[in-house]
């Protein structure tokens, strides 16, 4: 919670020093270039292969056979991420008119993009190598460390902004430094809690150690399942950049928001689950299995739902409030409101890929997810060209949704398809309540938000006010309906 709502005050400052401009177009895709790279080699695949594997060592063998995977892992892994990064920063010009060819012909937002890619590209290697750490800490349930550990890049990015970019030539330059700075820190600022653990790790290359070579064949077909969720985005991105300029930015500060619940819980309920989900698939506890995920879905809807709906609600208040100042017209508010409604419709489909997906992960099956990824990466290719004439911008967030949609419903049928979805009882009862909780809370916050003008006429003071008054009364009428319906505190718990 508090990395999100840094994440949001970091996005206030650059929205307000920079708004939705060529040079934060530059930013935002010399950014997004090794955060797509990061979700295919650290959180995503690597994660999704490493956990299982160090899970099941830790259960069935000894310590100092688990240190010697961890050793072996970051010997492997370090090498083919520095391998990486050199490519990476020697090809930087041609990877900004791959993944961004609508600014080819823009020279300076060209090159401005490419300079700031050198830059950012490292980033790759330090936070791919924390997120190594973190799956360690999150297999031994040390979850708060690896949760807390964004909290620093959005420090140093909003660091940068004050302390740096008033000395540059070109001040959204310090963004980029800004990044590079907050991998290193990330990186630093685990291994002590390695160390506590009894874990940090000794890098030794043994690629065909039996563990390392598991993890490497898990990877592969892991590989393919999570860059098709990346390469979706992507996708977005490439078309975007054929858009007005400002496009990029919109569908950014949108996806941030929509980012907000996701990362908040969907994420998080994801990450706790895997280890859980590993060890009960290793001592061939399938009850308990099905009854992880039947729970996780359960709690994703509780937060889910309201989620969404506030996001579609309350989008050009949310926009108005949190970014409309200094560089960000009335305009930008408007047209981020219509990518930010599209991607809310999708919420809850992302967050139950996140908590589903574990589900196969956790019994070392990857193959699955990716045929089933690939299934839905091609929907939302044709989505995407379908929607992106009639809606721009807003289209390319839509069919995002749409997609995410498919891949959820394939990923639980696959599962219930196997047993191993175990739904329990009262599912009828819960959904008439969530149901009931819903629409008062959404007749409520549609009735108390004034039109789309008084927002941006208003001062940030009335701003903070009203939207401040929504969403708590908007939280009490979903908590106490759902109270008089019967839900207790007994029925969330695990």
């Amino acid at each position: 919670m508090l990395s999100r709502i840094l994440g949001l005050v970091r996005d206030i400052v650059i929205a307000h020093f920079f708004g939705a401009g060529s040079g934060s177009d530059a930013f935002f895709v010399a950014f997004k270039i090794p955060n797509f790279l990061r979700r295919l080699f650290a959180e995503g695949a690597f994660s999704q292969a490493f956990v299982p594997v160090l899970s099941e060592y830790k259960i069935k063998h000894p310590k100092e056979a688990v240190q010697l995977l961890v050793d072996r892992v970051a010997g492997t892994f370090g090498l083919t991420l520095c391998g990486v990064t050199l490519l990476g920063v020697a090809g930087a010009p041609v990877l900004i008119m791959l993944f961004a060819p609508g600014f080819i012909g823009q020279e300076a937002k060209l090159l401005l993009a490419g300079d700031m890619l050198r830059l950012t590209f490292p980033y790759l290697l330090f936070i791919s190598l924390t997120a190594f750490s973190g799956a360690i800490l999150n297999t031994y349930g040390r979850f708060a460390v690896p949760a807390f550990t964004p909290v620093l890049l959005n420090l140093s990015l909003i660091a940068a902004v004050f302390l740096l970019s008033p000395h540059l030539s070109q001040p959204v330059m310090a963004l980029a430094w800004g990044v590079l700075a907050a991998g290193l820190a990330q990186l630093l600022f685990q291994l002590p809690f390695l160390l506590g653990v009894g874990l940090l790790p000794r890098p030794k290359l043994k690629p065909k150690q039996e563990g390392v070579s598991r993890i490497m064949r898990l990877m592969i077909p892991a590989l393919f399942g999570v860059s098709v969720s990346q390469i979706n985005l992507l996708l977005d991105t490439v078309l975007a950049s054929f858009l007005e300029t400002g496009s990029i930015s919109w569908l950014y500060y949108s996806d941030r928001l929509s980012e907000l619940p996701l990362g908040v819980f969907g994420i998080a309920i994801g990450t706790v689950i895997l280890p859980s989900l590993s060890k009960d698939h290793a001592k061939d506890s399938s009850s308990r299995f099905g009854e992880t995920l039947d729970w996780a879905v359960r709690m994703v809807l509780l937060v889910g739902l309201p989620a969404a709906l506030a996001l579609f609600v309350l989008a050009e208040p949310l926009i108005a409030t949190l970014f409309h100042y200094g560089a960000l017209t009335d305009n930008d508010v408007i047209r981020s409101a219509e990518s930010l409604r599209a991607y809310s419709l999708g919420l809850v489909a992302f967050m139950l890929v996140k908590v589903l997906a574990p589900g196969y992960f956790a019994r070392q099956d990857t193959k699955t997810p990716v045929s089933i990824a690939i299934k839905a990466m091609a929907a939302n290719m044709v989505l995407n060209l379908i929607l992106v004439f009639p809606l721009a911008h807003a289209g390319l967030a839509l069919a995002t949704s749409i997609s995410a949609f498919l891949n959820a419903g394939l990923l639980w049928w696959g599962l219930h398809k196997a047993g191993l979805y175990q739904t329990q009882t009262n599912w009828l009862k819960y959904g008439l309540w969530l149901m009931l909780a819903n629409g008062l809370m959404v007749v409520a916050i549609w009735w108390g938000s004034p039109e789309v003008e008084i927002w941006l006429n208003w001062g940030a003071l009335e701003r903070i006010t009203r939207l401040a008054m929504l969403c708590v009364g908007g939280v009490a009428l979903y908590i106490v309906m759902l109270l008089a319906c019967g839900l207790r505190l007994r029925h969330l718990r695990r």
